[in-house]
């Protein structure tokens, strides 16, 4: 069954919240939590979570959970703070940087194993644009968001990086023996 999707205000309620979270701590705002109570309930359904920030076009933090661990809201907020002062690629956020951050949340599907036979059939599977792909050999793992296709379009290309991102070789997935899911976003963008 494929997850129900948000409507557009939903999406921006969201997008509110991640901003407002963020600020709240950038800034040490306290009591001004979100009334939850006016949430819609699909807010309270356990969903994969991505908040990305952007800085004058450039990623500045993006962090989330493949795997449903929370509400879709607890997540937004969580992920939010993350990308913002966790992500171990960036320093914290700061408050000069604030005015030139845009903030894309992404819902997720829950991910599918693909099953493939080799690289070729690998790539034939694939749809650019549209997969989030997860790789899994051992212990390495990453993922990349189906928007990561916009700066990686070829197919060989977005799973060289894919491989780097998980520590492994670049053409690892080449051998055949790598765990690819996939799984679909909605995304909502300032």
């Amino acid at each position: 069954m494929e997850t129900d999707k948000l409507t557009e205000d939903q999406g921006r309620l969201l997008l509110k919240v991640a901003r407002q979270t963020i600020e709240q701590e950038l800034f040490a705002r306290k009591g001004e939590e979100p009334d939850e109570a006016t949430f819609p309930p699909i807010f309270q359904e356990k969903r994969g979570t991505f908040v990305t920030l952007m800085e004058k076009g450039q990623l500045r933090g993006c962090i989330g959970h493949i795997i449903p661990q929370e509400t879709l809201i607890e997540g937004v907020q969580e992920n939010a703070l993350n990308a913002a002062f966790r992500d171990p690629r960036f320093h914290p956020l700061r408050p000069d940087e604030w005015k030139d951050v845009k903030i894309e949340v992404s819902i997720l599907t829950d991910p599918k194993l693909l099953s493939y036979t080799n690289a070729q059939d690998l790539l034939t599977k694939l749809r650019p644009g549209i997969d989030g792909v997860i790789i899994r050999k051992g212990y390495h793992q990453a993922t990349f968001l189906p928007q990561v296709w916009d700066q990686l379009p070829d197919k060989k290309e977005f799973l060289t990086h894919l491989c780097y991102k998980a520590g492994l070789d670049g053409d690892a997935w080449k051998n055949g023996d790598l765990e690819v899911s996939t799984y679909q976003v909605q995304a909502f963008e300032e």
